[in-house]
């Protein structure tokens, strides 16, 4: 069975050094989930971006951009990538994201609503719309007028693009994560201690 080898930082290249160095430092690196292993290594879908360090910086950049530089609101993210974790049933993806959404105010209840596939009853009208949308884009069945109505109504164009691409981008992920053969971490539970 293959397994991607876990990359430590004396032994990568000086491509693979930058895409590490730029992985390890900024926002994500003071976050509610482990991003590098106690040998150096990278957690979740990093290690596997390391061994195509071109391809990896842009996927890199554009996780970036959406977690830390969007518009939507911090909520509606963290429940969006919940809800395509698990739809995708990507173990790694929710471990660090159901972390991360505790974090921002989701709460235990609309995890697990979120985690059955349902959307939660406490979310507000501008979420439901947001994670209505996202369950059409995982279906990949298109996405019908009413819920790309809902969707613009609440986000505008700019908003149904990030909210487009959000999904795509945790799509790619949960996919990654799956050819690596990713699982969460032994602490899986959302910590409610960090802060992002």
């Amino acid at each position: 069975m293959f397994e991607y080898p876990l990359l430590v930082p004396g032994g990568l290249s000086l491509e693979q050094q930058s895409l590490y160095e730029k992985i390890t430092a900024g926002p994500r690196a003071n976050g509610p989930f482990t991003i590098v292993h106690d040998d150096g290594s990278l957690a979740g879908p990093f290690n596997a971006l390391l061994f195509a360090p071109g391809i990896g910086n842009a996927v890199q950049e554009l996780g970036a951009a959406l977690r830390f530089h969007g518009a939507l609101p911090d909520r509606t993210r963290e429940l969006v990538i919940c809800a395509v974790a698990a739809a995708l049933n990507s173990e790694y993806e929710w471990y660090a994201h159901s972390r991360a959404a505790v974090v921002v105010g989701v709460s235990a209840e609309e995890l697990v609503q979120l985690q059955a596939g349902t959307i939660p009853t406490s979310a507000s009208e501008g979420e439901a719309a947001a994670l209505e949308l996202a369950r059409e884009l995982i279906a990949e069945a298109g996405v019908s007028e009413h819920i790309r109505s809902k969707a613009h109504e609440h986000f505008g164009p700019s908003g149904l693009t990030e909210l487009t691409v959000l999904v795509g981008y945790y799509r790619t992920l949960a996919g990654l994560l799956a050819v690596a053969d990713v699982r969460a971490p032994a602490e899986t539970a959302p910590d409610r201690g960090h802060q992002q």
